[in-house]
């Protein structure tokens, strides 16, 4: 079993930054891809960044790209989502999703997910 859990959640005006970051932990979670979706207010669940699993190569979706860098420090088996310039409309829960095959997290069909974190930009 794998397990996830996200930190670094809150409340930022509009232009700010936040990190998240999401421990892995199990037997092969060192071997998974990472990645991030998120869910808004009354919006459906969407795709927003994944890392393979040595951490050399990254997909974003094209809303975030330039704003968001996702990075994996395996040594910490952690995956980190940095958000720079952040909008009202990136206000949702980001969740942490892991897989062997980074299309599943892209097609938010993740074998594993966290618990989530709320992020709110305010305008």
């Amino acid at each position: 079993q794998v397990q996830l859990v996200e930190s670094g959640g809150g409340l930022v005006q509009a232009g700010g930054s936040l990190r998240l970051s999401c421990a892995a932990s199990g037997r092969t979670s060192d071997t998974l891809a990472i990645g991030w979706f998120r869910q808004g207010p009354e919006r459906t669940p969407e795709f927003v960044a994944v890392v393979g699993w040595t951490g050399a190569t990254t997909f974003y979706e094209d809303f975030v790209k330039g704003r968001f860098t996702i990075s994996r420090d395996r040594a910490k088996n952690t995956v980190y989502l940095e958000m720079d310039n952040l909008k009202p409309g990136d206000t949702a829960v980001y969740y942490c999703a892991a897989d062997p095959l980074e299309i599943n997290i892209k097609a938010l069909a993740a074998a594993y997910r966290g618990q989530g974190t709320q992020v709110t930009v305010s305008s």
